[in-house]
């Protein structure tokens, strides 16, 4: 399979953003460069990487929009990696409204498994896609920052900007 990549540096208040589609949709945001290649060895086992800025321009539009506070919501199609549990999660976390925050016992619960606070935990540290599955919008049920791949300061500037903005 060929998974389709570009750096992506322009308007991101975070440096530079990896960005990696298929021919089914976005698969990969990522905060490093390096990362992508470890994920696609352990998602799609089959990935024949290529640099290619042309396929992204859709995908790359949305994102700056998003940073410039003009999109709330993104309408690309994703391509998602992961177990079912993880999907499930995913899948909730992008019905959390934009400038909006909610609990993992709160997507636990959503996705009828009460007590799997700690896997819902899990499978947003490993959220391919961060941003557009907003995983950013979890905090802890003590209403808290806690946890975020690419760092709690990025977690935090994405609910500023959201909550000034929504």
């Amino acid at each position: 399979m060929q998974v389709l990549w570009d750096k992506w540096e322009t308007e991101s208040p975070f440096g530079t953003l990896t960005v990696a589609v298929t021919e089914n949709g976005l698969c990969y945001i990522g905060f490093e460069d390096e990362r992508l290649e470890q994920w696609c060895q352990s998602s799609i086992f089959d990935a024949h990487i290529i640099q290619d800025s042309t396929r992204l321009h859709p995908y790359v539009s949305q994102l700056k929009e998003y940073f410039l506070g003009i999109r709330k919501t993104f309408s690309v199609p994703l391509d998602l990696y992961g177990t079912k549990f993880q999907k499930r999660v995913w899948t909730a976390l992008q019905s959390i409204p934009y400038g909006e925050v909610c609990s993992y016992k709160t997507i636990a619960i959503a996705i009828d498994s009460p007590k799997a606070v700690r896997a819902v935990g899990g499978a947003n540290n490993k959220n391919p896609i961060p941003i557009i599955i907003p995983c950013h919008r979890v905090i802890g049920i003590n209403g808290k920052l806690v946890g975020y791949g690419g760092g709690l300061d990025k977690k935090e500037y994405l609910l500023s900007m959201e909550q000034k903005l929504a």
